[in-house]
């Protein structure tokens, strides 16, 4: 067990506590709910960069940390759903969660095939990614129809487009050997 891998499991261990500190009944929860998905946010880039900078690796950090960045973003979604009851809000929502679900899958049949490299993160999954955590946060940090929330719905939205961009790209990428195997 290494650091980069500690914090890739702190990230996990967020989410129950993000679940609880969203519904308590304090007007400090929202913000301190945002500051902790900030704060799982920077530990998703850190535990990379730390890995990375000493050499640490390791399988398990490599098949932890997307898990980890896909559990956090679905439950933040989840939560968010149920705040707004929105069909606006609920559309790119989902378009983001199954799109996770697409390329997870994606990628565990491509690195069976040994070409897990097609399907390697891209610049604009790296922009998405940073649109969605934005949103995120501005969305679970204030009430609907402020402002900010609304800044977060667009943000989100441009996240979203983002998502179905590079859904499509990593699609074709794989498309020569999906339809092969058909």
């Amino acid at each position: 067990m290494n650091i980069p891998n500690l914090l890739t499991l702190a990230r996990i261990a967020f989410i129950p506590l993000l679940v609880v500190i969203f519904y308590l009944p304090y007007g400090w929860s929202l913000p301190l709910a945002a500051t902790l998905f900030a704060l799982a946010s920077i530990t998703d880039w850190l535990d990379g960069y730390l890995a990375r900078r000493w050499d640490q690796a390791t399988p398990f950090g490599a098949f932890l940390d997307p898990v980890a960045d896909k559990l956090m973003v679905a439950v933040a979604l989840a939560l968010l759903i149920e705040r707004y009851e929105s069909l606006w809000l609920t559309l790119p929502a989902l378009v983001i969660i199954g799109r996770e679900i697409v390329i997870s899958a994606l990628r565990e049949w491509m690195a069976e095939m040994g070409k897990r490299g097609l399907v390697a993160v891209s610049w604009i999954g790296k922009v998405k990614t940073t649109l969605q955590m934005v949103a995120l946060l501005l969305l679970l940090g204030f009430l609907p129809g402020s402002p900010v929330a609304q800044l977060g719905v667009v943000t989100l939205y441009a996240a979203a487009a983002l998502t179905l961009w590079s859904m499509a790209q990593y699609l074709r990428a794989a498309w020569p050997h999906l339809s092969r195997s058909m």
